[in-house]
């Protein structure tokens, strides 16, 4: 089956408008779960059969091999009804309050609902500075890699007990979309309570036409956004259209679904009616581009023919193939490599510091430890964060 980074965006235009099942091409999907679906509003309890409903639909796609990533709200509607905070606006340090109590009770609820499917669960709490952070960034995408890798599903929200003012999201949309670029997913769906965009906010204009497909977000576009719809969503289209700005960067499409009724991903699979933001590149592609045409580099290191061929063969830089180190550089800093005659070949992000890179260089994988004193990658650069001259 070809992925999305395989398809032609015509094509794929074509398909969503028809209502194709375009979900089944998605190898790495992030779903976003909002409040209002998860939690009922005049109870502020867990609503368990939908959550139910959705695990299943989550096992039946990780069962054809999709890795799957939750980005779920609703710690803090949960949470303060049990904290009598219910009937006003919270302040930063009530809503704090609420998520700590919340938290454990949407933790839990999401372990029982996958444990039925045999699926592990992973709670991931990060904030806005941990997907902006470059070290972070890199340490929040390697949990995140290796939860996957062993089989489980990653639970994300916000870390609202810690995060202030001025660094948090304000909204799960764009953490969610955030997520789908650091952990270079081909897929992201924006469950809600509307159907996808349309040309107006369609509660007050009945004539507003929906949009199957946005290729690019515009102004135009930006001014279809409305306000966000009350009761517990802190959210809205204007935050959907933000999140699928960041997507379309990313090279990850973004599906803004229903998902109000029961088996919501297993209904947009089978051509339910959605707005699709198709990007013009796959995620992998996209990471690419950035990485060899938006970073100056801040040092550089000096491979062994070998290794120069196993990088042109689309391998992993080893230590083993490194003969020499310049510059003072950190993790996740951007390094050109450069082949013994001096040539730049190629650049990437160092998976090491430039002190611990010269006492790994020439040395095997294995030995890594023993250096080291502690396990790191295997790769000082590894091939999704490589690109060749």
């Amino acid at each position: 089956m070809a992925s999305v980074s395989d398809l032609a965006a015509s094509d794929f235009v074509e398909n969503a408008a028809m209502g194709a099942p375009a979900l089944a091409t998605a190898r790495r999907l992030v779903v976003k779960i909002g409040s209002a679906l998860l939690v009922d509003e005049k109870t502020g309890h867990i609503r368990q059969d939908w959550l139910a409903a959705l695990a299943e639909d989550v096992a039946a796609l990780r069962g054809r091999g999709v890795e799957v990533v939750l980005v779920s709200s609703g710690a803090i509607s949960v949470g303060r009804r049990h904290l009598g905070l219910t009937g006003r606006v919270l302040a930063l340090e009530e809503k704090q309050a609420a998520a700590a109590t919340g938290q454990i009770k949407l933790a839990h609820a999401y372990q029982e609902a996958l444990a039925r499917h045999d699926i592990t669960v992973a709670q991931v709490l990060v904030t806005l500075e941990d997907t902006e952070a470059r070290r972070r960034h890199l340490n929040a995408r390697a949990t995140i890699d290796a939860l996957l890798r062993l089989g489980a599903v990653p639970v994300i929200n916000e870390n609202d007990t810690v995060a202030t003012a001025e660094i948090r999201f304000g909204d799960n949309d764009r953490l969610a979309a955030r997520v789908a670029q650091m952990i270079s997913a081909d897929t992201l769906v924006l469950l809600s309570d509307i159907d996808g965009l349309y040309t107006a906010d369609p509660r007050k204009a009945p004539d507003a036409a929906h949009i199957p497909v946005v290729t690019e977000v515009t102004p135009e576009i930006e001014a279809m956004g409305g306000a966000a719809a009350t009761g517990y969503s802190s959210g809205g289209m204007v935050t959907k259209l933000a999140a699928g700005k960041i997507a379309i960067g990313a090279g990850c499409r973004m599906a803004i679904a229903h998902g109000h009724a029961a088996h919501p991903l297993r209904r947009l699979e089978e051509g339910g009616r959605c707005t699709w933001f198709l990007p013009s590149a796959g995620p992998r592609t996209a990471r690419k581009r950035w990485i060899g045409g938006h970073l100056n580099t801040t040092g550089s290191v000096t491979v062994d023919a070998g290794a120069a061929r196993a990088l042109a063969q689309g391998k992993s830089l080893l230590p083993a193939g490194v003969i020499a180190v310049e510059g003072d550089f950190q993790r996740g800093d951007p390094i050109a490599v450069q082949d013994m005659d001096g040539r730049v070949i190629g650049r990437g992000l160092s998976a090491y510091n430039a002190g611990d890179a010269r006492r790994i260089m020439g040395h095997k994988s294995r030995e890594i430890e023993a250096v080291l004193g502690y396990r790191g990658r295997d790769e000082i650069i590894h091939r999704d964060d490589l690109v060749l001259a």
